[in-house]
């Protein structure tokens, strides 16, 4: 594997950027350590916090983050070196997220969205998809992704499809009032840098 470099591993707007982070310490406490990153230099921010999902759910995290003082734990370029030798010597960089899930929002398109309704329904039938295509397209009369999500439009809209049978939860990602969120980790499950 070629080593990342800095360029790789960071933002280019590093001297601008607010980052977060984890760490592994050794020392008389050995474990996990929260950090950002303050002219180059990795600084600890376990003080404010005793896991990630702690910090990030304060009201003051801008400026902790920007302002915090902590112990400096040497260069970010030390970090991501140390972080890349087999086995890796600490401080090294474990996976950002700690206790809490990773989650991502979205919204799926339109077209998707029909298809998946229609995939759904049709049970594999190509007969009956271009049958249930049609229904909803002049059920729907307008193009979809034309309706906006919640509004009274998009609920006349629910309230049919669900009259005829035609509803699904695929529908309320697209027309409903509010967007869809992925649970894309479980808590503790986050791979750290690096890993392949």
């Amino acid at each position: 594997m070629n080593p990342l470099s800095l360029t790789d591993s960071l933002p280019h707007d590093l001297d601008n950027a607010l980052l977060v982070g984890r760490v592994w310490l050794e020392g008389a406490n050995p474990g996990p350590a929260l950090v950002t990153v303050h002219d180059g230099k990795v600084i600890d921010l376990t003080a404010f916090g005793p896991t990630m999902a702690d910090l990030l759910e304060r009201d003051d995290l801008i400026d902790v983050v920007r302002r915090g003082e902590g112990a400096n734990l040497g260069s970010v370029e030390s970090l991501v070196a140390n972080s890349q030798i087999s086995p890796p010597q600490a401080p090294y960089l474990l996976a950002p997220c700690d206790v809490q899930a990773v989650k991502a929002c979205g919204v799926t398109f339109a077209v998707s969205l029909l298809e998946r309704v229609i995939e759904e329904q049709a049970g594999g039938d190509p007969a009956k998809a271009v049958e249930l295509r049609d229904d909803l397209q002049a059920l729907i009369g307008t193009d979809l992704s034309k309706i906006k999500p919640g509004s009274d439009e998009a609920m006349s809209l629910k309230k049919a499809l669900q009259a005829r049978g035609g509803w699904s939860q695929y529908m309320e990602v697209g027309i409903g009032p509010d967007a869809e969120v992925f649970t894309k980790a479980q808590p503790l499950s986050s791979v750290g840098f690096g890993t392949t």
